[in-house]
């Protein structure tokens, strides 16, 4: 078995500026950034809080249909583990201004030709359950 380093410093500050670039994009509603840091492929996943997207293709006609536009959230409890040099998660809880409920997303990523790509997201709500 190949031994693979956890958390190497300059592996997660690499993901931790994919990570908050990616925050950025997604409170100004910058659908072009959120598309490129999405791995374009059909493989690619996104569980949102009321839809299940996959491939990139999906998450795309999302974005640009969605008419959320610019918000505000606090992010708490952020959790970016590396293992080895291209493979990582990032796992974080966030309040929304203006909404009751917290949240909580999870984003895997892994390193491509073209950089850090997310392969795969999830997003939930904390509270009421079924």
């Amino acid at each position: 078995m190949t031994e693979h380093k956890i958390n190497d410093p300059q592996i997660v500050a690499e993901v931790r500026a994919v990570f908050d670039r990616y925050e950025a994009a997604l409170t100004s509603n910058d659908v072009p950034v959120l598309e490129e840091l999405f791995w374009n492929a059909p493989q690619t996943t996104r569980y949102g809080v009321g839809e299940n997207l996959y491939g990139w293709e999906a998450i795309s006609r999302f974005r640009r249909e969605r008419t959320t536009g610019v918000f505000g959230r606090a992010l708490m409890c952020t959790v970016i583990t590396t293992y080895g040099r291209d493979f990582a998660t990032a796992n974080t809880e966030y309040q929304r201004q203006g909404h009751d409920r917290p949240g909580r997303e999870t984003k895997t990523l892994m390193r491509t030709d073209k950089g850090w790509r997310i392969v795969s997201a999830h997003v939930s709500l904390l509270g009421e359950t079924v």
